[in-house]
């Protein structure tokens, strides 16, 4: 599925417009996006949480040369699923 597959079954379950519904994903993506380049975290109770994690610095390997190479500190958005979704995932229907 992809956002455009998704704003259609938004806008059928909700009675919206396509285009609404497509503008409302958006706006939950963009919100999302922004709290955690804010270092801020997402609970969606029983979906899930979006957080901003700490990746070290930390040496690798120039996969054509094989040299060593320094990586950079960075942060990563990282994604815990709620019981939830999880039980969904796994459910036998």
């Amino acid at each position: 599925m992809n956002k455009q597959d998704l704003a259609i079954r938004v806008a059928d379950a909700t009675g919206l417009a396509r285009a609404d519904a497509a503008r409302a994903i958006d706006a939950l993506l963009d919100t999302i996006t922004d709290a955690l380049s804010r270092g801020e975290e997402v609970r969606l109770v029983g979906f899930g949480n979006f957080v901003a994690g700490q990746r070290k610095a930390s040496t690798g390997r120039n996969p054509r040369t094989g040299e060593p190479m320094d990586l950079a500190a960075s942060v990563i958005p990282k994604f815990r699923v709620g019981r939830n979704l999880k039980d969904a995932c796994n459910s036998d229907a």
